[in-house]
């Protein structure tokens, strides 16, 4: 009897496993695409399992959210301890607003998380505080170098992010090119100093920013639909 049950119950724990896997790609696609308003029974549906087993593996919203962006969060972590590391500080300050924004736009599911922090969420407010440390250090250090606008505060970088969210764009690589594009623009009227000559677009950028598209109260994605 014991010989006839171990195989049952690997089997059993792999189903699960496999289940838990295509939940959370599942939902890194759809906040990735579409912010944190999708529905739950709607990534339950695109992972092919039932709501049953999607909220025994993850009995809310913000668990599944918690689990789904932490290599995001990682990827977010290891920005900012790269510009907190470099010993130019406007060269630092600079390399990570822009990869922050590209971040952001390939994943519009982490600005949301990031503005309104959910605090319900494992550790998430934690991670948000560190990034908003770190950030807060390498502006203050281009400050005192004499190359970051005096009056920058870090509302500053939030607003610029909500910017970034409301680029839309045919596709997600002309996407990310029009946040480039964008990243430059903000970065120079950051400077204390700024160039005379603006930043050159990148070649075949097509991507647009829809100023109305840009939500200032970030209402529509702090409260994700169960």
């Amino acid at each position: 009897m014991v010989t006839d049950r171990l195989p049952r119950t690997r089997t059993l724990r792999s189903d699960a496993r496999d289940n838990r896997e295509l939940i959370l790609d599942a939902a890194r696609a759809a906040f990735a695409a579409e912010g944190l308003s999708v529905p739950m029974r709607e990534i339950a549906r695109r992972a092919g399992v039932g709501p049953a087993t999607l909220y025994r593996r993850f009995p809310t919203k913000q668990a599944l959210i918690t689990e789904a962006l932490r290599g995001q969060i990682g990827a977010c972590h290891a920005i900012v301890a790269e510009g907190v590391a470099d010993p130019d500080p406007w060269h630092g300050f600079r390399r990570l607003v822009e990869k922050i924004c590209e971040l952001h736009a390939r994943d519009r599911g982490l600005t949301a998380a990031f503005i309104s922090a959910f605090p319900n969420a494992i550790d998430f407010g934690a991670d948000r505080e560190y990034a908003l440390r770190g950030t807060a250090e390498v502006a203050r250090r281009a400050k005192e170098a004499g190359r970051l606008r005096p009056d920058f505060v870090l509302d500053d970088l939030i607003l610029m992010l909500m910017a970034n969210n409301g680029i839309r764009a045919a596709s997600p690589a002309a996407r990310v090119a029009a946040s480039r594009r964008f990243a430059a623009l903000a970065i120079e009227s950051l400077q204390a100093s700024p160039p005379s000559s603006p930043p050159a677009p990148p070649d075949h950028c097509q991507g647009r920013l829809d100023l109305g598209q840009v939500d200032i109260s970030a209402e529509a994605e702090t409260s994700p639909r169960r």
